[in-house]
């Protein structure tokens, strides 16, 4: 890789991977989305298998993901005091074993759903050093010039893992079994690791180690207070987790009516992953000056095609719908960490993040509740019911946060 002019701004979209090391870091990320979503993917489906409770699916996906909400801010203060790339070499060292021990057991009978439960937490505290010291990381390679670009193709790489993670997942349920899968889980997390070995840490990186790691802590939560247009995109950010993307551990649910195999499961999942692909790429390609308002229609846009996702009856139908929704969410993930990082000074990046993926944390809440709905009223109707209250929500947020809609990072 050649050593590019950072001060430049990058033409065309996949520029960025000139950037010295950017691509290695990318790689790393792409494999570790992988590897998350097909952790995801295999733990809601066992957790069916095992069940047949659509409340106990979702807790599985509410263990996953409640690590960003307690431990956000945590995670960003540890991205803002200490090396970033060792804190992600750490995390996947420590979570290659523990994926090879799962698959002992269940190789061996003797999994039972609370392990599982732990083990998807702790893989959730990988995600909070992703989202937090990765992702900043990656700031800290491109420069200011070119993170649009780079943040683009970061969801890139989040909704191809999302495809990869799920239709792999999918795949070799039926080809190995889940045990077998845990072990190909392992595999990619050794790739991830490995990914990493050429990347050094920039020089210009900054820290704040003459303060208190408390001070750090309390000057986080301090922003949301002080900050508002932060405070408006965090709060975009819980409702679009708390009401979108809170059905993905109930799709091995809903595709029970439609009559799918554990591949076609996999590929309804990766539906999501495939349409973020697109509007990814649109986005990286069009590179609009209206950020704010491209990340606000965005989810309005997914909200609105997951309700007749939810009724669908028929496979292709709900398959092309599912795809239009992840286009939106494409788009939202594209412009939300720009905003986040623009809305703070550069020393309190990782922070910003970290307040980000609390905000992301709202996803185990909105999990269980939809669960909860759905042992009520059904998986359906408590979907459709869901999108639309986030519509309702997402427009009173909006109205009462409207410098959102012009934010330009």
């Amino acid at each position: 890789m050649t050593v590019v002019n950072q001060t430049e701004p990058a033409a065309k979209p996949f520029a960025v991977f000139s950037t010295r090391h950017f691509g290695y870091a990318w790689a790393c990320g792409l494999l570790w989305h992988l590897c998350r979503w097909g952790v995801a993917f295999l733990g809601t489906y066992l957790v069916n298998d095992m069940t047949g409770s659509p409340r106990m699916v979702q807790l599985a996906g509410t263990v996953l993901y409640a690590p960003l909400l307690l431990g956000g801010v945590l995670g960003g203060v540890i991205s803002d005091r200490f090396d970033r790339l060792v804190t992600v070499r750490v995390q996947l060292l420590a979570l290659i074993p523990l994926t090879v021990v799962i698959g002992v057991l269940v190789n061996s009978d003797r999994l039972e759903v609370w392990m599982l439960y732990v083990y998807m937490f702790l893989v959730g505290i990988g995600w909070v050093t992703d989202m937090t010291s990765r992702r900043a990381l990656v700031f800290d390679l491109v420069g200011e010039a070119r993170l649009d670009s780079a943040m683009a193709m970061e969801s890139l790489s989040l909704s191809m893992g999302m495809v990869l993670g799920a239709l792999i997942g999918g795949y070799a349920v039926d080809a190995v079994g889940i045990g077998a899968s845990y072990f190909c889980i392992a595999g990619f997390l050794l790739l991830a690791l490995a990914a990493l070995a050429p990347v050094t840490t920039p020089a210009t990186t900054r820290r704040t180690a003459s303060k208190h790691p408390v001070h750090d802590l309390v000057e986080g939560v301090r922003m949301l207070r002080t900050n508002r247009p932060l405070v408006g995109i965090l709060g975009v950010t819980v409702i679009a987790n708390f009401f979108l993307f809170a059905y993905f551990p109930i799709i091995p649910v809903l595709a029970e009516d439609l009559d799918a195999s554990a591949f076609l499961v996999g590929l309804l999942l990766a539906g999501t992953g495939i349409g973020m692909m697109v509007g990814s790429l649109i986005f990286a390609r069009l590179q609009p000056r209206r950020r704010g308002f491209v990340y606000l229609v965005g989810l309005f846009a997914a909200l609105a095609l997951v309700v007749p996702f939810a009724l669908s009856s028929q496979y292709g139908l709900a398959l092309a719908l599912i795809i239009g929704s992840g286009i939106g969410s494409g788009f939202f993930g594209s412009t939300q960490s720009t905003l986040a990082v623009a809305a703070v000074p550069e020393e309190a990046r990782g922070r910003a993040l970290g307040l980000l993926s609390m905000a992301i944390g709202g996803l185990p809440v909105g999990m269980y509740a939809l669960g909860e709905l759905a042992e009520q009223i059904g998986p359906s109707r408590a979907l459709a019911f869901n999108a639309l209250a986030g519509i309702a929500v997402l427009t009173v947020w909006i109205w009462r946060h409207r410098e959102v809609v012009d934010m330009n990072a």
